[in-house]
């Protein structure tokens, strides 16, 4: 959600494991600036577009205060938080200017606010970038780093890096769940829809492989129910809500199990699968356990869960970030990502599979991979 949104259930809910934050740490352990540091591409939604929709005439931006209130500039960015860690050089937005000479061999993020697996996906904000845009902007910049670099060199980083893609929250909150009504909904009982998600979802994946990516990071969906968007939405007792978990509880499944399927094809650990709903559930069930005061209200917003309209400088704002799950009516805080990331880096099987970051990096490092 950002200052220039022109309706209240616009982006996300919290559908994937990061925004910022998880781009800006794992680039702290990958992102070095030397010749063997590994790339790293990110492409998805919100949750983590780090500024890509500045350059585009959509109402889906991030680049008016309160957004960036904890960045050490206090100034909007772009991403869709309050915050971010700072680490080595960061990604930047393939759509940046600063975006070229040896800045492409850190690697880019393609991911635009708004978007989903589907084309027909957040259709209200225009201007987007989707997921065909962003594939075809990763070819253009494989071209760019070939000239760069040369073929054989150009062909070894994408194979070296590790790329992170968010998707699926969109294509129910902001297609098959968009009031007053959805195309999507009348075409599809909801267990058809996610299998045609999922179909093409893999598609993308797929793809994805085919340009050289060998190390794929797959979020699911969070607990899409437990937004405060959608609690102040559809949420009479402060439940979440049914009809959005039951969405997130079909397509999760089958969602691991067609990467599971994609790495009997493609080798063991290609396509890393990270628990999204299993992560935030933990806040939403336990937040004290984290040191959260609640996961139901945002740190930012008006209304019921201060979940209505936009994070704005008239909203509401907590004066503690860190004691909130959720930093506006759908996206994590900074301090939320952090604890998202630690669990995708170091976390059992529950969290992330057939194996964690960790463990994927360092049996890369003995490989020299």
């Amino acid at each position: 959600m950002s200052a220039r949104l022109t309706r209240s259930k616009d982006l996300t809910t919290m559908g994937a494991a990061s925004l910022a934050t998880v781009v800006a740490l794992l680039l702290g352990l990958l992102a070095r600036p030397s010749e063997c540091a590994r790339a790293f591409f990110v492409f998805g939604d919100s949750l983590v577009d780090n500024g890509n929709n500045n350059y585009l005439m959509t109402t889906a931006r991030a680049d008016s205060p309160p957004y960036g209130i904890d960045f050490p500039t206090h100034r909007a960015t772009g991403r869709f938080s309050n915050g971010e860690h700072l680490g080595a050089e960061p990604t930047l937005p393939y759509l940046s200017p600063e975006l070229r000479g040896q800045k492409l061999l850190v690697g880019a993020n393609f991911a635009s606010a708004g978007v989903g697996i589907l084309n027909d996906t957040g259709i209200q904000f225009v201007d987007i970038l989707r997921m065909s845009r962003q594939l075809r902007y990763f070819g253009e910049y494989q071209r760019r780093l070939r000239a760069l670099v040369g073929a054989a060199r150009a062909r070894q980083l994408v194979r070296r890096s590790l790329t992170l893609i968010t998707l699926g929250g969109n294509d129910f909150v902001n297609n098959y769940y968009l009031v007053p009504f959805s195309l999507r909904s009348r075409q599809f009982a909801l267990p058809d829809y996610v299998r045609y998600l999922v179909s093409e979802y893999k598609k993308i994946l797929i793809r994805l492989y085919a340009m050289g990516c060998r190390r794929v990071l797959v979020t699911g969906t969070g607990p899409l129910g437990c937004a405060p968007a959608i609690l102040a939405q559809r949420s009479r007792n402060g439940e979440c809500a049914a009809e959005l978990m039951r969405a997130a509880s079909l397509f999760n499944p089958l969602l691991a199990r067609a990467l599971e399927g994609l790495n009997r094809r493609y080798g063991a650990g290609t396509f890393v699968a990270a628990n999204a709903f299993r992560v935030h559930f933990d806040f939403v069930s336990d937040p004290a356990a984290y040191g959260f005061a609640t996961a139901k209200d945002a740190c930012c917003g008006q209304g019921p869960h201060n979940g209505l309209g936009l994070c704005t400088p008239a909203s509401s704002l907590c004066a503690d970030r860190a004691r909130y799950v959720f930093w506006d009516p759908y996206h994590p805080t900074e301090r939320a990502n952090r604890i998202i990331v630690s669990q995708f880096m170091r976390g059992s099987l529950d969290y992330v599979s057939p194996m964690n970051l960790s463990t994927i990096l360092e049996m890369d490092a003995r490989l020299g991979a």
